[in-house]
């Protein structure tokens, strides 16, 4: 799959697979797989299988094309045990942070979707290729990788608190985003 590494195009052939067998199976794979706030819905493995599954085909074309954009450079350089630690963990974190703000709000509907630990692989891009240029799809200006992360970060941060974009977990992008902050913090401290 246009050479990339294994960990990324396994992923990708995972998240394609759960939403082919989910629309097959009428949806009931993503009610049981979905990320429930705390409560009777809620399972142990939703933490990391809400991350398999997606709203819709522009969902999970957008989410891979992030994984394909990102994950396939991030392994290349770090390879394929720590690019799935890392990955997972983005994925942990988001969960968590999703999780959180649920429960303080009081909100009961699922989380569903690659894009908390997309925006880890994006935090990862930017440390690993600081000089590259990324656009924001609504503005046409092509920014510093690292730049381009603090003003989506921003951005996801301001309509995560204002409640624009109903429906979207504003809150698990970022918390793949500081999950993965601090992971690669940790990494750093044990070498």
């Amino acid at each position: 799959m246009f050479s990339l590494p294994p960990v990324t195009q396994a992923l990708i052939v995972i998240n394609v697979l759960v939403f082919f067998a989910d629309s097959v199976l009428g949806g009931s794979l993503a009610s049981l797989l979905a990320l429930w706030p705390f409560g009777p819905r809620f399972l142990p493995w939703q933490l990391i299988t809400y991350a398999f599954v997606h709203a819709g085909l522009p969902h999970l074309l957008f989410n891979m094309y992030g994984v394909y954009l990102f994950g396939g450079d991030v392994e290349r350089v770090w390879g394929t045990r720590r690019f799935l630690s890392y990955y997972l963990a983005c994925t942990l974190s988001a969960a968590a942070l999703q999780l959180l703000v649920t429960t303080l709000t009081g909100a009961d509907y699922p989380t569903v979707g690659a894009s908390g630990a997309v925006f880890g692989l994006l935090l990862a891009y930017a440390r690993l290729f600081p000089s590259r240029r990324l656009m924001l799809l609504f503005l046409p200006l092509p920014l510093p990788a690292p730049l381009f992360v603090a003003v989506y970060g921003a951005l996801e941060l301001l309509l995560g608190v204002t409640g624009t974009q109903e429906g979207v977990a504003h809150f698990a992008h970022l918390g793949g985003l500081v999950g993965g902050y601090f992971f690669m913090r940790f990494w750093k401290r044990r070498r």
